[in-house]
């Protein structure tokens, strides 16, 4: 199948969700989201200047801060590990992402040379260990050779055809977000997150999207960050963002869905959204990448959120004195406060079930 024939994320939400049997996008809820979405843009709380990955991203000074981005979402992806509920991947007392990021940052600062393409393309195994190594009371994180592939992959890729630097391939893309998203699911196969459902090829795009969405947040839309077409970009549809949407009542899973995310005791519990919070939940099989209760729950999780766009952009209209533009609400912005309010309420969401996959892509 070509690439002219795979449906780009926004295309791919909403043709699983109006085909899925598992996953299902709850109206009420999506309002309910909606509503948070809108008191929380008029207060200031969420913007792009707010972002929690401020903190751990590089800052527009740096002349490395474009490259810089681009290894990170090369390398975003499963932090977790089968036994992380008594150890996980930490690196200076950081988890997950930003785990992530403390590591890159640990290695620009000893002088390792992680934005140079060179370096990137020749990069060893034991070069990546040394450079995600854990805090001594933490697992090693996963997938070593796949991470050690990724790299390997965007140096070779930047020094054949874009002189060594990503900042070339956002010049070539004329301030597009959509242009650049292409670019980069064409250009390096590592990002190509897509998937077969009912005769279709799909796509997620999470990665390519989520490097679209850095460099945007981290330029504040300007410089290298400025995009005439961000709201091209979908949410990220990853693991966790879907549990707070679950969480929200804008999505709901199946009793079958359940049944394998959790344990078959607590099944009957977990009938509607409402009651989710009635017994915590212990983590059930692993999913395979690739399949249909995949698939639909990260292509509901893009749908939902495009609905709540939608509903935020309807409320905004409809009422002057909120001193809000359509525009002041895109995708990235949801998917980042969802993502942040994960965080925030870790205690209370973690009985709600939410899928796992080994995969290079989220």
């Amino acid at each position: 199948m070509s690439s002219a024939e795979v449906l780009m994320p926004r295309e791919s939400g909403k043709f699983i969700a109006e085909t899925a049997k598992d996953v299902f996008i709850e109206a009420k809820g999506v309002e309910h989201l909606a509503h948070e979405i809108v008191k929380n843009l008029k207060s200031g709380a969420l913007s792009p200047k707010n972002f929690s990955q401020h903190v751990h991203h590089p800052t527009t000074n740096d002349l490395k801060a474009v490259d810089w981005l681009f290894v990170i979402d090369t390398l975003n992806f499963c932090f977790w590990t089968d036994s992380e509920v008594n150890k996980r991947w930490k690196v200076e007392g950081q988890s997950g992402y930003f785990a992530l990021c403390a590591a890159v940052k640990r290695a620009l600062d000893a002088g390792i040379p992680l934005t140079d393409a060179t370096f990137l393309s020749k990069i060893t195994a034991d070069d990546v260990r040394s450079i995600l190594r854990a805090d001594a009371d933490a697992a090693e994180v996963p997938l070593i050779d796949e991470r050690v592939k990724n790299l390997n992959e965007v140096g070779r890729v930047l020094l054949e055809k874009y002189n060594g630097t990503f900042i070339e391939c956002l010049k070539v893309c004329d301030k597009s977000a959509e242009n650049l998203l292409k670019l980069v699911v064409t250009e390096f196969e590592c990002y190509r997150d897509e998937a077969d459902y009912r005769n279709k090829r799909v796509s997620f795009y999470k990665r390519a999207q989520i490097l679209v969405g850095d460099i945007w947040a981290c330029f504040e839309g300007k410089g290298h960050g400025e995009f005439h077409d961000i709201e091209y970009i979908t949410m990220f549809a990853d693991y966790r963002v879907p549990q707070v949407l679950v969480h929200y009542g804008a999505m709901r899973y199946s009793e079958a869905l359940l049944a394998k995310l959790s344990t078959g005791t607590e099944v009957a519990l977990l009938r509607t959204s409402a009651s989710y919070n009635t017994k915590r939940s212990i983590p059930g099989e692993h999913l395979q990448a690739g399949c249909i209760e995949e698939t639909e729950i990260r292509g509901c999780s893009i749908e939902a959120v495009e609905r709540v766009v939608e509903q935020v952009r309807k409320l905004v209209r409809a009422d002057a004195s909120l001193n809000l533009k359509e525009a002041d609400c895109n995708s990235i912005l949801v998917d980042h406060f969802l993502w942040d309010y994960r965080r925030k309420h870790v205690e209370e969401l973690e009985h709600i079930p939410f899928h796992k996959v080994r995969t290079i892509f989220y």
